[in-house]
């Protein structure tokens, strides 16, 4: 952010923060509990650089964010939306810190489906991940009845045909093992440039298979932290935003 960042009114910034409503920040000014640079500031309305000024609560450091970014490794069962009538939506997984600043998915995961997503309030990155100009690549891993075998991987890297008529970009299809009994099953990874709906299990249907279990491990050079619970999110790091607003947003063409 830049050091020229356009100052605001303090009880904005607070209020954006979670510290409390602008009455609550009003009645914490008139107090004394906030202060600015060290010195107490009891006008409510006081301008404030909200990256460069340091600004304590009752002695707390409040660090100031426009923007927040989130890893979730999505649960099954749960919707990526931001409300649903019926279903649990992936913002009801939120710690109230985080809900606060009104994240969205970007892009979307099914329902049944597991692992890597991002929230995020920046519409701009997101449309820039989201955009078909871009081809950001998505890794998903799944298992596969079926025996996924080279022809596949071919086909696969040649583009196959959907079921509407619409042929998919190539994709690196990656065979990592199988078991055989009853039925051969197939465990596979998958790397696409695009995401029609439900796009992973049309393409196996497109070659006679179906898709049993499916999980997205990266989108860009961001990958999947495989310490983090299903259902559990954590901010971005500088260096895992970093990789979403750099290479991870170059054209893939």
């Amino acid at each position: 952010m830049s050091v020229f960042a356009k100052k605001q009114r303090i009880d904005k910034v607070l209020s954006h923060m979670g510290i409390g409503s602008r009455s609550d920040i009003r009645k914490q000014a008139k107090q004394g509990l906030i202060t600015v640079n060290g010195k107490v500031v009891k006008d409510s309305g006081f301008h404030v650089d909200p990256y460069g000024d340091v600004i304590e609560v009752a002695g707390e450091a409040v660090r100031y964010r426009e923007f927040i970014y989130l890893m979730m490794n999505k649960p099954a069962g749960v919707l990526s939306a931001t409300e649903d009538k019926r279903d649990r939506t992936v913002l009801d997984l939120l710690k109230e810190d985080y809900a606060r600043f009104e994240p969205f998915p970007v892009g979307r995961l099914d329902k049944d489906t597991v692992g890597l997503l991002l929230l995020t309030n920046d519409g701009k990155l997101a449309h820039e991940l989201l955009s078909p100009r871009k081809h950001v690549p998505k890794t998903y891993e799944a298992t596969v009845d079926g025996d996924v075998d080279a022809a596949d991987v071919e086909a696969f890297a040649r583009g196959v045909e959907l079921e509407d008529g619409y042929v998919t970009l190539p994709a690196q299809l990656s065979i990592l093992g199988r078991e055989q009994g009853e039925k051969t099953v197939s465990y596979i990874s998958l790397t696409i440039t695009e995401g029609k709906f439900h796009q992973v299990k049309r393409m196996f249907i497109a070659v006679g298979k179906k898709v049993t279990f499916l999980k997205r491990v990266s989108m860009g050079e961001l990958k999947l932290d495989e310490s983090l619970p299903l259902g559990a999110s954590r901010e971005l790091t500088a260096a895992e935003l970093a990789l979403l607003t750099g290479s991870g947003v170059e054209s893939a063409e």
